[in-house]
Formats: C-alpha cells, structure tokens, sequence
C-alpha cells in the first residue's frame, strides 16, 4: 500500500447523519431553543430550593451514616412482611396462572374461552401496582393481605401472558405425535407442551419473585404492607439515616434474589 493511501485512509472520517449542514445545525439550533424553553417553562420557586439544601444535605448525610440499629425491630418486621407477601403472592399468582394461560393460547383453547382468557390478562395489565394497591387498600383496608392480593393479580397478567405465547410458539410437530397415540387433552399437555415450556415457566417464575420483592417495597408506600410503609414512616419522621438503612437492605435483598435466581437457572435450567 502507497504512502498517499495510507494518508488517505487517516483522513477519512465518518459521514454526519444529516448530509445537509443547514438542516443539521438548524436541527441542533432548535433542540438548543426548546431546551431553553422549556426550562424557562417550568415554575422554579428558587427560595423553597435553597430553603431545602439543608433538607437535601441531611438526607445525603443519612446514607453516608445509615442507622441499621435505631429502628432495627421496624425494619427487620417490615423486611419479614415483605418476604412473606413476595413468597405468598409469587405462589398463589404462578398457580392460577397456569389455567389462565392454558385458555388464552389460541392453539389450545376455543375461541370464546381464548377471549375470557385473554381479557383477564389485559385487565391484570391494565394498571400499575400502585393503582391496583391503592384500590385493594380501600376494598380490605391497610396491611399485608391488600399487597397480597395486589402482587398476586399483578403476577396473573404477567405470566400468563408471557406463558401463553411460550405454549404458542411450540413445535407442533412434537404435539402431533403425542396425539397420534391416542393421548388425552391432559396426557398432550403433560407429554408434549409441558416439555417444551417448563424451562421458561421456572425462569418467568423465579424473575416474577424478583420483581414481586421490589413491587413489595413500593406498593407499602400507600399503606398494603411490607418494608415500604417501614420506609414511608422514617421519611415522614424526617429519620433519614433510617431510611438509607431500609433503602440499603433492600438493594442488598435485591441483590441476592437476583444472583440466587442466576445460580438456580445455571444449575437447573
């Protein structure tokens, strides 16, 4: 290769996105305008900004000196109550969505129990868990059993929807065979669907108990129990090292179900 090629080939750059420089420097001319608009549009009360420096300075200050041991009996009584929720509502959501996704996989169910099926999945999906808290709240008043329910519908939706295309996506050619022998709708599903989603289903499951631990933290906030109103009650007292400990257990539970749920995947799955 010549000198005059390779001098060629540093200087080559890569070519703009937008050819046109008009277009592209009136395109950043106006992102820099809106930006300045909008900015300008919102309403700053500068005074109640400095004002809550010392309310901000006293909350960095509680995480960099978390308070494990002042409200240790609260804390440790919330964490119990959301492992509870978490275990109880993951249960009694993956059982009774196994049915649920049975009926809305359109390879398996006729068309109006298809219909019922999947309108029960939209109606779990509608919302989000605070929503679907706030009203279970006000049907079974404050405490564990409201999150119960709640993350228990919440898990309805979730895996039934994601199981049912699981059940759809199977290979026909392996349904057909068991049903050549003469099998049962029940032997089908047990000898031939079953097999080829029960990987997904223990994975779905064990990322639907994640996600139910932290839902669990926030859906206590508007009063369904768990480590989130241990959490609503140090804010409001203003106990800011108490919620950075609240806040750091729960990272580090997080944590753990997340690498405990790796580990299962990796030795089972």
């Amino acid at each position: 290769m010549t000198a005059d090629a390779l001098a060629g080939r540093r200087r080559w750059r890569k070519p703009p996105f937008i050819a046109s420089p008009y277009w592209r420097y009136g395109l950043y001319a106006a992102a820099v305008g809106y930006l300045f608009l909008a900015v300008a549009d919102v309403d700053l009360n500068w005074s109640r900004m400095v004002a809550g420096l010392d309310r901000g300075g006293a909350f960095i200050g509680g995480f960099l000196a978390p308070d494990f041991v002042t409200r240790w009996n609260d804390i440790s009584r919330g964490l119990l109550e959301s492992l509870t929720m978490t275990v109880v509502s993951t249960i009694i959501g993956v059982l009774i969505s196994i049915p649920v996704a049975l009926g809305a996989a359109r390879n398996l169910a006729p068309t109006p129990v298809y219909y019922l099926c999947r309108g029960i999945i939209t109606i779990s999906r509608a919302f989000q868990e605070v929503i679907i808290a706030i009203v279970f709240v006000a049907m079974f008043g404050f405490g564990p059993f409201a999150g119960v329910v709640t993350l228990a519908f919440a898990t309805i939706g979730f895996m039934a929807k994601l199981l049912a295309e699981d059940i759809e996506d199977v290979s026909r050619d392996q349904v057909e065979a068991v049903r050549a022998t003469g099998s049962s709708w029940l032997q089908m599903l047990n000898y031939s669907i079953q097999p080829q989603v029960a990987a997904r289903f223990v994975g779905l499951s064990l990322y639907r108990l994640d996600i139910n631990f932290r839902e669990s933290a926030v859906i206590g906030i508007v009063g369904a129990g768990g480590i989130g109103a241990t959490l609503n009650t140090a804010v409001a007292r203003y106990e800011y090292d108490s919620a950075a400990a609240i806040l750091m257990t729960i990272i580090g539970i997080v944590l753990i179900v997340e690498y405990s749920s790796g580990a299962i995947r990796r030795r089972f799955l």
